[in-house]
């Protein structure tokens, strides 16, 4: 056996492609991607309007309620804090 027929042979095992459907495939997932990204951004900017228009009908705003609640927090951290200092007994009799 020759070195020449060896290498010949060892490339028939080989596949063989054909850049037609190749290119075909990458056309069609280039396409699917581009549809997709398209519809992120139509379902995004509809979901970003409903949100809008959803805190907008709201009769206190999200910002409103947060600056109460850390408003509600923060009075009941320094009053807990000082009970525990000053040792006031929680009246149990009640």
């Amino acid at each position: 056996m020759s070195p020449n027929s060896h290498n010949s042979q060892g490339s028939r095992n080989l596949p063989e492609f054909k850049s037609g459907p190749l290119f075909t495939g990458a056309a069609l997932v280039g396409a699917g991607a581009m549809v997709a990204l398209v519809g992120l951004a139509v379902g995004g900017s509809h979901l970003l309007s409903a949100t809008r228009r959803w805190i907008q009908a709201m009769e206190v705003p999200p910002s409103e309620v947060a600056r109460l609640k850390w408003v509600q927090a923060r009075t009941a951290a320094t009053a807990g804090t000082a009970a525990w200092q000053h040792g006031v007994s929680a009246d149990v009799n009640s």
